[in-house]
């Protein structure tokens, strides 16, 4: 089943339906991944704190989907930023995956508070010029902190991957990446399986399309041009996250979703005070 794909700042292409794996452990990440690419998954997400990088590389290699075909993503984490931790951390996580390159390094956290995120993002600057990393980006940054990294480099990243699911739905941070050629991708696309679920106009839509609620809110993402990336470690629920390229939700629909929004929905932490 064929998926759209985004054009990311850079000229590269990038799923916008992808496989997330956090909370994935080493043990069933390789299954998971290999089914994952079965269903028609062609982006893989992974961070070297998620401690499994070795799964998701051996799910890589044990499926039949060529290496060129999948778009594979791993992030910086916080205890090794700095310019030259940074090129280390890279080398590390690639002998990890066992790969020659991943499709796009991100900085996991800003941690602005330690001040080593623009030394980090300098080092994946480096890593692009150098070709060794096809695209290159950040997580959970704030305009601010975006803001500086642009500025200090001239390098726009090609990604910000946040929390953002239809309880929050980042407008405010979208309309900044819009303005600067960011791609918005969503962690927690489904609000972790929790409330917006059982929503009553998600579940309404859903029983409108025959779909589950699921299926519902990850549309929505598709429809506002944002990548997303549910997890989980069940095949049968991998294909059917999958399972959403055969419909389109109304105008209706995309109202009464977009009407969830609420400035306090936030389930993980937040950047500004994030400490870990």
């Amino acid at each position: 089943m064929s998926q759209p794909m985004l054009t990311l700042n850079d000229g590269s292409s990038i799923p916008q339906l992808g496989f997330g794996t956090w909370q994935t452990p080493e043990e069933k990440a390789a299954a998971a991944v290999a089914a994952a690419l079965a269903a028609g998954y062609r982006l893989i997400d992974t961070a070297a704190i998620y401690g499994n990088e070795v799964g998701v590389g051996e799910g890589i290699r044990a499926s039949d989907v060529p290496r060129e075909d999948i778009f594979v993503t791993t992030k910086l984490w916080n205890s090794q930023q700095g310019y030259d931790e940074t090129l280390r951390a890279y080398d590390e996580s690639l002998r990890r995956l066992k790969l020659d390159h991943v499709d796009l390094y991100l900085i996991h956290w800003p941690m602005a508070h330690r001040g080593r995120y623009l030394d980090s993002w300098r080092a994946l600057v480096t890593l692009k010029k150098e070709g060794r990393v096809r695209s290159i980006g950040v997580s959970n940054f704030q305009k601010a902190h975006l803001q500086q990294a642009m500025d200090e480099t001239g390098v726009v990243p090609a990604v910000n991957q946040i929390e953002l699911h239809p309880y929050f739905q980042q407008r405010a941070m979208r309309a900044f990446h819009a303005q600067h050629g960011i791609v918005t991708e969503s962690w927690s696309p489904i609000g972790q399986g929790g409330a917006l679920l059982r929503d009553e106009k998600v579940l309404r839509i859903a029983q409108k399309h025959g779909k589950t609620a699921v299926q519902i809110v990850l549309r929505w993402h598709l429809e506002n041009g944002l990548i997303a990336i549910p997890k989980t470690v069940h095949a049968e629920r991998a294909r059917e996250n999958f399972n959403v390229f055969d419909f389109r939700l109304d105008s209706e629909d995309m109202a009464a979703l977009n009407s969830l929004d609420n400035p306090k929905g936030r389930l993980g932490p937040d950047p500004d005070t994030a400490n870990f």
